[in-house]
């Protein structure tokens, strides 16, 4: 299908080819509109620009679908492996025995960091944010593992992409451990690679963590419902720093610094916040909702509604049965878990809401998930971005096969000082 769009600017016409997505999410190509009519286009917040072409992940917003390369979220709930779905995600398809064992080995072999990388953490004090230690130490692995700043071949990549996968869990749980002055656990090659992670976060040298089968579905699901979400900010940043011909790792460091932001990354931190506030201000959720409902009021219901989800998020309805199975298998008595029930139990039947759309998204039942499961809410973003990493080196080097050479670089619209002259500093009273 050929077709174009029309352009009238002072009198000239231009004619702009219309690029066609499989799901019908077209696009007009403005590659050519400078050099043609003199003109960019403007964008604040790049909602409307379309930056690459992608065949990884798929949504529907308004109608409530995410696909990871076609497959359907939903499909992935039923016996959750994050590895197989990284696998998936980055190469292109679901693998069969021989290549899953094969990575997963590759996951198994590569756990443990160098030990010199001990002496890094040590330089961080122990109040670190954990996304900072996360960021430098992602970037610090590409000084012990030098053979990869450079990926020659499809080979190279993927054992590149096992080493980050397998160690960022490493990182991470290293990162709490030294926050709270405890000793590093080295991984365990005979436990898989989710309870591998839980088990260097929690065992202790004489006690092994005890994992019961809801965690390790909770922690997958998570992991997996994750995993990628198309263009979001992380990975165009992931995007953008690769297409400067940055390294794998740099790039995945970059993305990490952006899903710190609280705007991207830190939802489910708020919404554990929010539930801290209503118990410690002896306020009721009904209470709460009100004041969220009130115009005049700056109270806001964290963990409800969706830029992208004009409907439900996909991903809350797994979660949302995942959480009630789990918290009932523990039976933790928590306030803030009742708490966040009776919110849900109020938004989901309020006729405010219901109209808005405004139901519980991803962040509110992840928060509920990861408080059960006994992980600190400083670490909430830091899972999130174990989870993302699959999607940020699928992104990376789909970019990276697909480059052209050029180097991302936004055009803006300048709307500063004419020219000038410097002034003398005689004249400006020195």
């Amino acid at each position: 299908m050929s077709e174009s769009a029309k352009l009238t600017y002072q009198g000239k016409e231009f004619e702009l080819p219309v690029i066609f997505g499989t799901e019908g999410d077209n696009a007009i190509d403005i590659r050519n509109l400078r050099s043609q009519s003199g003109l960019i286009t403007f964008d604040p917040g790049l909602g409307n620009t379309g930056s690459c072409q992608s065949d990884i992940t798929f949504i529907e917003g308004d109608l409530g679908i995410l696909r990871y390369r076609g497959i359907p979220l939903e499909q992935f709930q039923d016996n959750p492996n994050f590895v197989e779905v990284a696998l998936a995600l980055i190469f292109g398809e679901l693998p069969n025995q021989e290549q899953y064992a094969q990575f997963s080995a590759s996951l198994t072999k590569n756990a443990n960091l160098d030990e010199d990388m001990k002496h890094h953490f040590a330089g961080f004090p122990r109040s670190a944010p954990p996304m900072a230690v996360l960021s430098a130490m992602i970037s610090t692995l590409s000084c012990f593992h030098p053979e990869f700043l450079e990926l020659e071949d499809e080979t190279q990549f993927a054992r590149a992409a096992a080493r980050l996968i397998s160690k960022v869990r490493t990182l991470a749980a290293y990162a709490y451990r030294r926050s709270l002055g405890l000793p590093y656990n080295y991984p365990d090659p005979s436990l898989p690679y989710v309870s591998n992670f839980l088990h260097m976060m929690f065992s202790e040298p004489y006690k092994q963590y005890s994992m019961e089968e809801e965690v390790l579905t909770a922690l997958n699901l998570i992991l997996i419902l994750h995993a990628d979400h198309e263009q979001n900010c992380s990975t165009s940043t992931v995007r953008m720093v690769g297409s400067s011909g940055a390294n794998l790792f740099a790039s995945c460091a970059a993305g990490v610094s952006a899903l710190w932001g609280p705007l991207h990354g830190g939802a489910n931190m708020a919404v554990i916040d929010m539930l801290e506030a209503i118990h410690q201000g002896n306020m009721t959720p009904e209470a709460y909702v009100a004041l969220a409902k009130d115009k005049d009021s700056s109270v806001k219901l964290m963990g409800f509604g969706h830029r992208v989800y004009r409907n439900f998020d996909p991903r809350a309805t797994i979660l949302r049965d995942v959480c009630e199975k789990l918290l009932n298998k523990l039976g933790i008595n928590d306030p803030l878990l009742e708490i966040a029930k009776k919110l849900e139990e109020i938004a989901l039947s309020d006729s405010y809401f219901i109209e808005r759309k405004l139901y519980p998204n991803v962040d509110f039942y992840s928060g509920i998930i990861l408080r059960a499961i006994g992980i600190p809410t400083s670490m909430f973003t830091v899972i999130f971005a174990i989870g993302r990493l699959p999607g940020w080196i699928a992104h990376w080097y789909e970019q990276h096969s697909q480059n052209d050479g050029k180097i991302w670089r936004p055009r803006q619209v300048y709307t500063g000082l004419n020219e000038g002259r410097f002034i003398p500093r005689s004249e400006r009273g020195w």
